[in-house]
Formats: structure tokens, sequence, C-alpha cells
């Protein structure tokens, strides 16, 4: 297939709309199932050179969870503790496989940015994934093959309408990239900086110690904001990303944006949460809502309405701030990933409240020092990577 003539691009007054390859090549996709648009292979290819990357660089295999052209989560193929595999909605599914794990924290970090997603799989999709993916809102998946069972649990959401798309695994683009903005050609060579645990050797604060799991969790950190429109912060615990901060004009908005998100990751484990009681057959989409509401500030409002009763089976008891804070004081050892160099120190000390220990960035801000005596007043470890990351 030389080109693949799309519905519109961005927008639906965005037409004609199509891909193709300039140098008259084959495209490296088939679509064997739906009518994919302009803004879905944006996310497709993105994630896929992401969870490429992820697997590369760890050996594991790798998912991602797209929005917009920045992914809402990415992980690796780690088990699923009980608790991690109830706050994923997974738990009455059994033994899962390790891409259908990765899948799974992918999805899982943050379900509320997740909602409508395209997938990304760095494997052949299996029959697990499949079923993890058959239940969730998503607007579509590519992955470089697909187990039969796999396809057809796949070919029967949206009526025989969700985008599938396999990739040849093998494809290797060209080595310059161009694209048209305002009528003019931009032209760069491809971000090809290949990210791993050396990029982590050059450690700048008092405490020299980054364990194995820590350098993981940084890998891919560092891999996922290679993918996420900058300016991007990346936290990252126990294999996957846990709080992304995408396309901020500030660094420290990126800083709290992502924390935020880690301290609803991790708040959604605590017990009084987990106890949660749902009204039956609530959509999935509203329970996560709901979850989100009640760790937030919203559920005072949803108390003081009296509408309580739609949600939940029971009333819950109001989760204080007190309470909030004593649980995420319980985190610690958390990995964070900047894109570009830490401006100010007031980006370490928003990280630490987080439970960042971990930390890796390119350095060269006139206030390194600063940055550096932060992260020793905690005890964290920092790495001056040397890359920037910026994507857009």
């Amino acid at each position: 297939m030389k080109e693949l003539e799309l519905k519109y691009g961005c927008n639906p007054n965005q037409k004609p709309s199509r891909i193709y390859q300039k140098d008259g090549d084959d495209l490296p996709i088939q679509v064997l199932s739906g009518k994919p648009g302009y803004i879905n292979f944006l996310d497709a290819f993105n994630g896929w050179q992401l969870v490429k990357e992820l697997k590369e660089a760890t050996g594991l295999p790798a998912a991602a969870s797209f929005k917009h052209v920045s992914p809402a989560g990415a992980a690796v193929g780690l088990p699923l503790t009980d608790t991690l595999a109830k706050i994923y909605w997974v738990e009455d599914l059994g033994e899962l496989s390790p891409l259908a794990c990765a899948y799974a924290r992918a999805r899982g970090a943050d379900r509320m940015s997740s909602f409508g997603d395209f997938i990304s799989l760095s494997d052949t999709c299996d029959v697990s994934t499949a079923k993890i993916i058959k239940r969730e809102v998503s607007d579509g998946v590519i992955a470089p093959g697909y187990e039969p069972e796999a396809l057809e649990i796949l070919k029967e959401k949206k009526k025989g309408n969700y985008n599938i798309i396999q990739i040849d695994e093998n494809y290797k683009p060209a080595p310059i990239e161009r694209k048209d903005v305002f009528g003019i050609t931009f032209e760069q060579g491809r971000n090809e900086l290949k990210i791993d645990k050396s990029c982590l050797q050059n450690i700048v604060t008092e405490n020299q110690d980054i364990p194995e799991s820590a350098q993981i969790d940084l890998v891919i950190a560092l891999i996922t904001l290679k993918y996420t429109q900058s300016n991007s912060v990346c936290y990252a615990k126990g294999g996957q990303a846990i709080g992304i901060g995408a396309g901020q004009q500030s660094r420290v908005h990126c800083t709290r944006l992502a924390g935020q998100k880690a301290d609803n990751w991790m708040l959604r484990q605590c017990p009084k949460v987990l106890e949660l009681s749902f009204v039956d057959n609530i959509k999935r989409a509203d329970r996560d809502n709901a979850i989100d509401n009640y760790i937030g500030e919203e559920y005072m409002d949803v108390l003081a309405d009296g509408c309580w009763q739609r949600i939940f089976k029971v009333r819950p008891e109001v989760f204080t701030a007190e309470e909030k804070r004593t649980w995420l004081d319980q985190m610690d050892g958390a990995a964070l990933g900047s894109d570009a160099f830490f401006p100010f120190s007031d980006n370490i000390e928003r990280a630490k409240k987080s439970g960042v220990k971990y930390i890796a960035q390119p350095g060269g801000s006139v206030r390194d020092e600063d940055v550096i005596e932060c992260c020793n007043k905690y005890d964290m470890v920092m790495a001056f990577t040397g890359n920037r990351l910026f994507h857009h």
C-alpha cells in the first residue's frame, strides 16, 4: 500500500488528508480493522517508537497509552501486585501475560487521561492483553502482530469498527524527517538518541547509589519523555510512568502536574479508597471519575448536593487533607525524569512531596549548584544525562 486516504486531518475542515512516504515506498503498516484518522496515526507512530525503545532498553514487553500525541501512561511488563490489579480493574482476569501487565499499568496510571486512548504494544498482542483492551474505551491499537484469537476479540469492539493497525517491526525510517508549517518545510535529523542505563553514569549528588530498579524507572521516564510534548516531566515507579506532565510552558508546572498525577496514583492504593462501594452497573468511566473526585476536593460538593447515592452504595467518609498527606508520606523511591534542565530548586521541593528519590535531567542550568544542593538536603540521587529531550 503506497498511501492511505484519511477522512480528514486534525479537524473536519482540514481536507484532503492522507498518509504516504515521499520516496514512494510502501507504507510499513496494515489496517486490519476500522478507519484510523490523522490523530490516530500520530498517536500510533509516536507510541510505537516509545514501546519499541522501552523493549530494547529493558528487555521487557512494553505498552503505552497515548492521547493527543503525548503518552498518558507507559510501562513494561512486570507482574502486578494484588493492590495494583485492583486499582487497574483487572483482578478478575486471573493471571496476566507480561504484555497484558504492561498495558494494565500504562492504562491504569492515569485512567481519566487514558479514556479513549490509542494503544501501542511492543509485542504480538495476545489474548490476555486483548481481553483488557476489549472492555476499555479506546480508539485503537498498534502492534507488530496479533494472535488469531486476540484479533477476533478486538474486531468485536465498536461493532467491528475498532482501529487495529499492524506495523512492520523491522521498518526503519529515513534519517532525515520533514514537516510543513505555514507552507514552509522544516527539516531535521531524526532523534536517534539511545537511552539506557549508561545515560545515568554522571551522578552529581553526594548520594551516588541508584539501585537496579530505580535505573529501570529512570530509563522508562526518559524514554517516555522522548515522545512527550515539551516541556515535560515524568514520575516513574515499579516499572511504569505514574505521572506525566506534558506541554507546559513552565518547568515547575510540569513538575506539579505530573506530581499531582503521581499522588493520585498513590492515593488510589489507600485502603480508604480501595474500600469504596459503588452502585451496581456503574460505568467504568463514571467509577474512575468518582474516585478522582473523592480523592480531590470535588467530593465535598457531591456530599453537599446529596447526589452521592447515584455513585456509592454507602456514603463514604470524607478523605481529609491530613489523611491524604499521611498516606502520601509513605511514598518513597520514586524516580523523576525531565526533558530539559531544572532552572530552579522549586522543582526538587515539589518532587520531594511525591516521594521522589532518584532524578535524571540534562543539567546545564546556571543554577545547577542550587538544584544539587536541594537534592543533597533530601539525600536524593541526581544524574546529569547531558541530553535534552524536547519533542514538538
